[in-house]
């Protein structure tokens, strides 16, 4: 530059130092094709990029009028435009949320870095709000197949637990008081099956990875609580409740396990409390602020209640039906025999059996859900039922009833 100035041609020089400087710095801002497989790629793309703009940022306080403000500020948005491109389109390819939170990291490093030097980074992080939705969208993925494996591999009996050591297991899992149980000997059983603690501690296992994410992303306690109980709702809301719905729908799932649902549901929404009072104390945000978004658990649990009592309505027909079908019955007889067909006493023990399966739901022997006002069916189709068939057991028992 020296050389240049003393022969007059110190503008030359400039401009030629700037032109090869913008074509470097196109060659920077060019990221690997296969950036977004590993972390180390994305951090090369980083470093580089930072070590232009240090040496830039060193040449503008060491030198006179071979760069100034105006040259750098037009590569810096150069620069934002480019690796913001870069980042939107390497960082949708990938399915990893380690990788994804290990990207926010390395982010934050960068901007944070070059925020020092003087350049305005406000706009990764609103970048990093966006990945922030994406983090959230793959977390709800991983999620969902951690449902439907518990969900897959439950045996939809209640827990039992033969000494202290077992019941403190479960407690430790999932919150559950009852003086009834706790005074029981054993062995004893809690009313719920395995999947009630396990999705229960899946649940705050998500809390704490959406968490995770919010650090170092300069918000507010407020903006953090906000953003896990959105986060959380879509987990309950979508992810979850579409596991339970398509297990309830399921062919070979029987009454049984549909009753054991209903229990399930009407303890995992009971505990959406603790989950408020689990996400309050991480977040130092008490529910009753203004802003708080509240859970909405307690309605995906009713839903997902309701279309198991309609499958338990729907399959009580069809069974009553199959015996109305096969039933080699006789109903123009004119004279009772003496005693009851044998398709009476089968379709008699089918339904006490059955209906046996009830006396474990919460409420009254008829189902009645005491937080909807709604009994167990569509219309109350099945109080009928069960009072049907009470009428029936009876009816069966009469002398002189053949058919």
């Amino acid at each position: 530059m020296s050389i240049h100035r003393g022969q007059g041609a110190q503008d030359t020089f400039e401009n030629y130092y700037r032109k090869q400087r913008k074509k470097q710095a196109r060659l920077v801002l060019q990221p690997p094709s296969n950036m977004h497989e590993t972390l180390d790629g994305y951090r090369r793309y980083f470093n580089q990029i930072v070590g232009f703009f240090v040496v830039e940022d060193h040449i503008l306080h060491t030198t006179q009028g071979l760069v100034n403000r105006v040259y750098i500020d037009q590569l810096w948005e150069l620069a934002v435009s480019k690796t913001m491109s870069a980042l939107r389109t390497h960082s949708s390819y990938c399915s990893d949320p380690n990788l994804v939170l290990d990207l926010k990291n390395l982010l934050v490093l960068f901007a944070d870095t070059l925020q020092g030097y003087g350049f305005p980074v406000n706009q990764y992080f609103d970048m990093l709000l966006e990945i922030r939705d994406q983090y959230s969208e793959i977390l709800l993925k991983k999620w969902s197949g951690v449902f439907r494996y518990i969900l897959e591999l439950d045996n939809y009996s209640a827990i039992p637990v033969s000494n202290e050591e077992e019941y403190k297991r479960v407690m430790g899992q999932f919150p559950f008081h009852d003086p009834e149980l706790e005074n029981q000997p054993f062995p004893k059983k809690f009313p719920f099956s395995e999947f009630v603690p396990k999705v229960y501690s899946q649940i705050k296992e998500f809390i704490y990875a959406c968490l995770k994410f919010s650090e170092d992303l300069h918000l507010s306690s407020t903006e953090i609580d906000d953003m896990i109980r959105k986060s959380t709702n879509l987990l309950l809301t979508r992810t979850l409740s579409n596991c339970l719905q398509n297990v309830i729908k399921k062919q070979h799932v029987g009454l049984t396990e549909l009753v054991q649902i209903i229990i399930n549901t009407t303890h995992l929404e009971r505990s959406c409390k603790f989950l408020e009072e689990f996400i309050t104390n991480i977040t130092n945000v008490p529910p009753e602020t203004i802003h708080a978004t509240r859970l909405y658990g307690t309605a995906t649990f009713k839903d997902c209640r309701h279309a198991a009592e309609g499958e338990i309505y729907t399959k009580l027909n069809q069974k009553i039906d199959q015996f109305l079908q096969l039933a080699d019955y006789d109903w123009m007889r004119a004279e009772p025999n003496g005693h009851a067909s044998d398709y009476l006493i089968d379709l008699i023990a089918f339904l006490r059996s059955t209906f046996a399966v009830f006396t474990h739901l919460p409420g009254s022997c008829f189902g009645l859900c005491a937080d909807t006002g709604r009994d167990l069916g569509e219309d109350g189709g099945m109080e009928e039922m069960v009072m049907g068939q009470e009428k029936l057991l009876s009816w069966g028992k009469k002398p002189g009833v053949n058919n």
